[in-house]
């Protein structure tokens, strides 16, 4: 707003001669600002801005009603429901009344209480991903990070996949890291373990090979309410800690080498004061939840068996979790199956296993059996060392002889 006394100045100085650009200069104000007070006349000296509109009260209550309710928290589509009720009101009024409503909604669904379990009751289970420099590739890789709720170790183990057979896999790994078995086991409610969902009745129906899993390793499982991952904030802090602690600026030569970081980072970390134990989790796991703990069982089952099926390729090697493993030439172009355990894969024929390899982690490695190639290649002559045709059990003179008698 420009006060009249400005105005009046305006108008002398542009009776004086003056150009708009010197007048605004001389006043401090915008040039177009002066432009436009100059063309306006008499009734430009006050300019005089609309009062903000504002909702009485009951309009108040409708816009923060129709906000909670069909608009699902959408102040544009509140604008537009109360149009059609014959309110007008721009969005940022519709703001403004919901402003309060907004901000007690937020702290609600932030805010969180802390949910802490006696010893040997819970793990809680999650994964996370990167890009991880190996060698002189960027690879994505996967880690499962499992937390003992009660003394806060952790455990980590690196996967190329995140498969429900390396859920299995590295859960098994993190009950024998840690000595034992807790009693339940949660996670979040990916579809490698949870099946279906039921949020309004808050079920979930867990998949037939992790309920066996679980059966077979005597412990409970448990998913945590859909969209709500801070009902296992344990593991969800353990990633971002693997994250940002353990592998955060780092390269390694292969993934062997990852491996063997990770299982010295986790010694490392067990030793940190933790802080909200205050207590360094490897002594706290020992003093308290160690003997808390359920018993391995004595023969647990295979946690990895899976099945696939592939093309034998014209160099002899099937795919494998972007490994490559020889397979006998005379299968070339042949269906076979192949089946990946924990250490080991194993591919078939029929019911006639062809090949057996050492499993291997290593992103774009081939695993070769050199018997698988044997009769596939030419072996050339020995050429004789002297280089003579008599090295060779002829001389010159047999050669003449024969030529004589051809004669």
């Amino acid at each position: 707003m420009v006060e009249a006394e400005a105005v009046r100045q305006m108008r002398v100085l542009a009776a004086r001669g003056w150009g708009a650009k010197r007048i605004a200069r001389s006043l401090g104000l915008a040039r177009n600002t002066v432009r436009r007070y100059l063309r306006g006349g008499d009734g430009a000296e006050v300019q005089v801005r609309p009062a903000a509109r504002r909702l009485d009260a009951a309009e108040a209550d409708l816009a923060v009603a129709l906000f909670e309710g069909v608009a699902e928290g959408n102040a544009v589509v509140v604008a537009r429901l109360l149009a059609e009720r014959d309110v007008e009101a721009s969005v940022r009024t519709i703001q403004r009344a919901v402003a309060a409503r907004r901000r007690a909604l937020r702290a609600k669904a932030l805010a969180t209480m802390r949910f802490e379990t006696g010893p040997g009751r819970q793990m809680q289970v999650d994964f996370g991903q990167r890009r991880v420099w190996l060698g002189a590739k960027q690879v994505t890789v996967h880690f499962l990070v499992a937390v003992l709720g009660y003394s806060r170790r952790i455990f980590v183990k690196a996967f190329l996949c995140e498969r429900q057979d390396d859920w299995l896999e590295g859960i098994a790994a993190a009950f024998q890291h840690f000595g034992g078995v807790p009693r339940e086991v949660l996670g979040d409610n990916s579809r490698c373990l949870v099946r279906e969902v039921h949020s309004q009745a808050g079920t979930v129906v867990f998949q037939p090979a992790y309920v066996a899993f679980c059966r077979d390793w005597g412990v409970l499982p448990r998913a945590c309410r859909p969209y709500r991952a801070r009902t296992k904030g344990k593991t969800e802090a353990g990633v971002k800690y693997v994250k940002r602690n353990a592998i955060a600026g780092r390269r390694f030569e292969s993934f062997a080498a990852l491996e063997g970081h990770l299982a010295a980072w986790m010694a490392e970390a067990d030793e940190r004061i933790h802080g909200t134990t205050g207590e360094r989790p490897a002594a706290l796991y020992e003093r308290a939840e160690k003997a808390a703990l359920q018993p391995l069982p004595a023969r647990p089952l295979p946690t990895r068996v899976r099945r696939l099926q592939r093309n034998v390729s014209n160099d002899c090697l099937v795919d494998v979790d972007t490994v490559r493993y020889s397979v006998p030439h005379a299968l070339v172009g042949e269906r076979v199956e192949v089946q990946v355990r924990e250490t080991e894969v194993g591919i078939y024929f029929g019911s006639r296993r062809v090949a057996l390899h050492a499993r291997s982690y290593e992103p774009g490695a081939i695993v070769r059996d050199p018997s698988h190639f044997d009769g596939l290649w030419r072996t050339e002559a020995a050429t004789p060392a002297d280089g003579t045709l008599a090295a060779l059990g002829r001389s010159l003179a047999d050669y003449a002889a024969a030529v004589g008698e051809a004669a």
